[in-house]
């Protein structure tokens, strides 16, 4: 089975990321979007609203699964019998910063495979920080994440 990891803090899931999950899905047996705790980001939605946002974004993608992890992305792909780590890259910055995780994940685990996909030029600008910021202010973030998400809720 080909299983890939969609790693992120996914706070909150954006387009971006709803657009590179369903395009990687027709690839895969199956994706398991990781939602991982990266203990550098200040998080602004608690666990349980990203955890529900995103089944709700994929809830008709039976072959894409949520799911929470500690620790190295590369040990979670080995509990979970994933051999290929899910990426979108933005722009060449995102590569920049993207490369040598991918390259230290392989030394780490020689099994996985790092798997990049260019993010649609709508949603090249999105990131979940931008769209925090947006939020915290009071702007209109809906054009810029998943139909039917509302942070407010």
């Amino acid at each position: 089975m080909k299983t890939a990891i969609f790693p992120g803090s996914f706070d909150p899931i954006t387009k971006g990321h709803e657009s590179i999950v369903k395009r990687a899905a027709p690839l895969f047996d199956k994706i398991i979007v990781a939602i991982g705790d990266n203990s550098s980001k200040n998080r602004l939605f608690d666990l349980e609203k990203r955890i529900e946002w995103i089944k709700k974004t994929f809830k008709n993608e039976p072959n894409i699964e949520v799911m929470t992890y500690k620790g190295l992305t590369v040990d979670f792909c080995k509990e979970q019998k994933a051999n290929y780590i899910l990426r979108g890259l933005r722009s060449a910055i995102d590569f920049e910063y993207e490369q040598p995780i991918a390259q230290m994940n392989k030394n780490l685990n020689h099994n996985v495979e790092s798997f990049f996909l260019i993010t649609d030029p709508e949603y090249s600008a999105i990131s979940s920080t931008i769209v925090k910021e947006i939020h915290k202010h009071g702007g209109n973030i809906s054009p810029f994440i998943p139909e039917g998400i509302n942070l407010d809720k």
